[in-house]
């Protein structure tokens, strides 16, 4: 029996309170996306000496160069120029650096300009993909093999310093490789001994065991053992050395101030390396593609350690270095560029547990010996060859006991003092790795993306909006506010997850999202009317109709999501960005498409009319 009138209690209760709780924290959470940024360039002198820059000097200075800005302002040594279009960042940028880059340190910051209110709750807008925003596409080689080897090849110098302290002369360790390819790729230690006492042998090996547990020990004569990494070990080791790689490079990203970059895995050597908004490719690769590693080490002379490194300075002094490092940049836990009292650039350490405690330990018993400061990194060759470039670049006498804070002088510039202390917070590189392709997209091919997708976005909403009005009246008018609250529901939880990036075949999931909004509307006003032709009351009809299709409404957005889901696992870049606006979608669909569209119309449809979706009843 159909009640001819609904109660009106029942239009307030917890779930449309829940429903509209809901709409009003993803409105706000979208309201960030109808502000843009400026970006704000800020000259601080060096030091107390310089004098301060006046406004009317950089006027005139970039009126010269035909460059205009928004506002120029100085307050308390600081001098900020602000401008809105980014497209002159980077001719802004290059000319500051070659005419006050010996006196002023510049750095760039992007201010939004939201509402004071708006900033306080730190809603913040979408982040915006490399084809929306512009910026820089790298893809990095990770060359696995030779971090196996270099890993092999310090195992290799331990090993014959273990036998010289237990003063087991003739030990050999020869370096082996097997395999040629990545998968099979492996790399043995043949060691071979004298005929001497077993139980020193056994001692020696005992205690290759013990510092390296990871090694299967397999003895093939007498007096000759392999050591070797099983498959599975190598296999870890490579995925290991593959993740130190990703936490390095999203490190060295974060220093240089990108928070929407996306860094990730392709293959099983690749990374991609997406960064949104960078105008400044050379200074980006300079830091991203730096295979940089620091090690310190002691002369040869005052050590006991086998192996010798002969390397020469700068100024051609020939050294005599003990292949064994004393400590290396993976124990740096800070490093920050400075000045010494003479005004000469430095960069000042701060090792871990670790390091401060094996610095503490040698700077004790080497007090008056010298400490050489070695810089390395990897390149490929002309010949498509990986070498490895070392260089002396500090070589110091302890003077004093040293802990966990220290100091590298004699730098050549602030500038190497700054990149230097940059690539050691973000951590050395065990693999060496190197650029195989680069991409630069410029900003206003961002502009014209996200202006085109905008014009699609909105002459296919427009299309559906008439439609829906034109052939549901009533519902469609509730259908059409549902799509509405569908899109801001779907930029205002897009806004809420720090991971959601913005590209532009996800605006084309945008417009996909308001075909499937729509559709699922569609569903529920046609069973609507079934209900009506069976004989069904209006208020009675509307019940049934989305009772009954909710289920039809819920498999096929269960088989989107699955599709949307695979999507984002095996994609990267673009299609990612598809797959998750295909996935948020049809969450915002679901609860605006059936649970706001039904609260709405129980609203509009209190009674029992007399005609509804063209069927008289």
């Amino acid at each position: 029996m159909n009640s001819p009138k609904k109660k009106p209690y029942r239009y307030i209760t917890w779930q449309n309170l829940l429903i509209l709780f809901t709409l009003l924290f993803l409105l706000i959470s979208a309201l960030p996306n109808l502000y843009g940024d400026r970006v704000t360039i800020q000259l601080s002198p060096i030091n107390s000496s310089v004098q301060q820059l006046t406004t009317y000097q950089l006027k005139d200075l970039l009126a010269k160069h035909s460059l205009s800005v928004d506002k120029i302002h100085s307050l308390n040594q600081t001098t900020s120029i602000t401008l809105s279009n980014k497209t002159d960042l980077k001719s802004i940028n290059e000319l500051l650096f070659v005419e006050f880059n010996n006196d002023y340190n510049i750095e760039n910051s992007v201010i939004s300009n939201s509402p004071l209110w708006l900033q306080s709750l730190d809603a913040k807008p979408i982040k915006l993909g490399l084809d929306l925003s512009g910026g820089v596409l790298f893809v990095l080689e990770v060359d696995t093999k030779q971090a196996l080897l270099e890993r092999f090849k310090n195992i290799a110098l331990a090993i014959k310093t273990l036998a010289m302290e237990e003063r087991i002369r003739g030990v050999n360790v020869v370096q082996s490789k097997l395999g040629l390819s990545i998968e099979n790729y492996q790399q043995n230690l043949l060691v071979s001994f004298p005929n001497v006492e077993k139980s020193k042998i056994d001692l020696l090996f005992n205690k290759i065991k013990a510092a390296y547990p990871e090694l299967s020990q397999q003895k093939n004569q007498n007096n000759q053992v392999t050591l070797s990494y099983s498959s599975q070990k190598t296999a870890q080791y490579r995925q290991e050395t593959m993740q130190q790689t990703l936490k390095t490079m999203r490190g060295r990203i974060a220093e240089l101030g990108i928070t929407e970059a996306v860094t990730l895995q392709q293959g099983k050597n690749y990374i991609r390396i997406e960064l949104p908004g960078v105008h400044d490719p050379d200074e980006a690769k300079r830091i991203i593609g730096a295979t940089a590693s620091l090690d310190f080490y002691q002369l040869a002379e005052n050590s006991t350690a086998a192996g010798i490194l002969r390397m020469a300075d700068e100024h051609g002094r020939a050294f005599n270095l003990n292949s064994q490092v004393v400590f290396s940049g993976s124990n740096i836990k800070n490093a920050r560029a400075g000045q010494d009292q003479m005004s000469m650039p430095l960069v000042n350490l701060t090792l871990d547990a670790i390091g401060g405690k094996k610095m503490s330990q040698f700077s004790k018993q080497n007090i008056g010996n010298t400490m050489v400061t070695v810089f390395s990194e990897f390149y490929r060759s002309a010949d498509d060859k990986m070498v490895k470039k070392s260089k002396i670049i500090n070589v110091a006498t302890i003077q004093q006991h040293l802990g966990s804070q220290f100091s590298i002088t004699h730098m050549p510039s602030q500038q190497a003092a700054q990149e230097l202390s940059l690539l050691l917070r973000a951590g050395s590189l065990t693999a060496p790795v190197t650029i195989v392709k680069q991409r630069t997209i410029e900003a206003t091919l961002g502009e014209n993306n996200i202006k085109n997708g905008i014009k699609a976005l909105s002459i296919g909403m427009g299309f559906t909006l008439v439609f829906m009005a034109f052939w549901y009246r009533a519902l469609g008018l509730i259908a059409n506010v549902a799509l509405t609250l569908n899109l801001m529901s779907l930029l205002g939880l897009m806004s809420l997850l720090p991971g959601a990036v913005l590209t532009l075949p996800g605006i084309a999931g945008l417009v996909l999202t308001v075909g499937m909004a729509v559709d699922t509307n569609v569903l529920i006003f046609e069973r609507i009317k079934e209900e009506l032709k069976r004989g069904h009351k209006v208020l009675s009809a509307v019940e049934q109709g989305y009772k009954s299709a909710f289920s039809t409404i819920l498999d096929a957005n269960i088989t989107t999501m699955i599709t949307g889901i695979i999507l984002y696992t095996i994609g990267n870049g673009p299609v990612k960005g598809f797959a998750l606006i295909l996935c948020l979608g049809i969450l915002t669909s679901m609860f605006t498409g059936v649970f706001v569209s039904k609260s709405l119309t129980n609203l509009v449809i209190r009674k029992n009319k007399a005609q509804l979706l063209g069927v008289n009843v």
